[in-house]
């Protein structure tokens, strides 16, 4: 079985020492090599990567790789089957998911997705738009009803769960991948052209990567309800994370943006 994952990267870092990985080196358009493989080779969308962040290189991977299965970490979180204990001792990079464990994984299972993040108190609809732009949403569903108007009922049904899958992350065979891409970039090269972007800080420009963290979800509900993808062929992996999370920084980013209506204005 042939299983690349992407490790999305914006500059020089460790990573792991397995052939399950491709360490890129994403919005290189136009920058100086970092040493990874680079997404503004062949068919590409590298100069829109202020933009669609991570998205370039999985744009570049569908486009240019060749492999049985396809999927997305980034270069400080990646799938992982280790204990809390063991990641301790061992350190995180020896601690991601193996080629050998994901080939077991993928023997029974289609799709590999990380554990999903529950808000509890409000909906996914209400997080997006307190912390960032109603607006987005808005023009997306816009965007659905134009070009995909049998994904909008599963687009209201994300928006008023309390959990969500995020990050972009994700393993899955290539036929769901192509089915998958083929329907998101058009989606969200429609929106690019919806939102004005002229008056956006760099951070709110990412827009386009945070709204595709959502229509994964959307993609794959639709696809689950409609019986192209069966329950029992996913698969919710632990995902770690390699750094220090700001957690009293993203406690009083939420709150204020919840109580106070403040949008967010960096990453925590």
């Amino acid at each position: 079985m042939n299983c690349r994952i992407l490790i999305a990267c914006h500059k020089s870092c460790a990573v792991p020492e397995d052939d399950l990985y491709l360490p890129m080196q994403v919005g290189a358009s136009g920058k100086e090599s970092i040493g990874f493989q680079r997404d503004d080779e062949g068919d590409n969308i590298s100069a829109k990567n202020a933009l669609f962040c991570e998205l370039t290189g999985l744009y570049w991977c569908w486009k240019n790789l060749d492999s049985d299965y396809l999927g997305l970490s980034h270069y400080r979180r990646y799938f992982t089957l280790k204990s809390r204990a063991f990641q301790k001792k061992n350190g995180a990079l020896r601690s991601v998911l193996t080629g050998q464990e994901c080939e077991t994984l993928l023997k029974d299972h289609k799709v590999i997705v990380p554990k999903k993040r529950h808000y509890f108190i409000e909906t996914v609809y209400d997080h997006y738009s307190h912390t960032f732009s109603e607006e987005h949403l808005a023009r997306t569903r816009e965007t659905l009803q134009e070009l995909s108007p049998e994904y909008l009922p599963s687009f209201e049904k994300v928006m008023h769960q309390r959990s969500v899958y995020i990050f972009n992350m994700f393993i899955m065979p290539r036929d769901l991948v192509n089915s998958y891409c083929e329907w998101l970039f058009p989606v969200l090269s429609s929106l690019e052209k919806k939102v004005d972007t002229s008056s956006m800080s760099d951070f709110e420009k990412r827009y386009i990567g945070r709204i595709s963290e959502r229509l994964f979800n959307v993609w794959l509900h639709h696809e689950l309800e409609n019986g192209y993808i069966k329950k029992e062929e996913m698969l919710e992996v632990p995902y770690l994370y390699i750094g220090k999370v700001k957690w009293t920084k993203k406690i009083i980013g939420f709150l204020s943006a919840k109580i106070l209506h403040k949008k967010y204005t960096e990453s925590f």
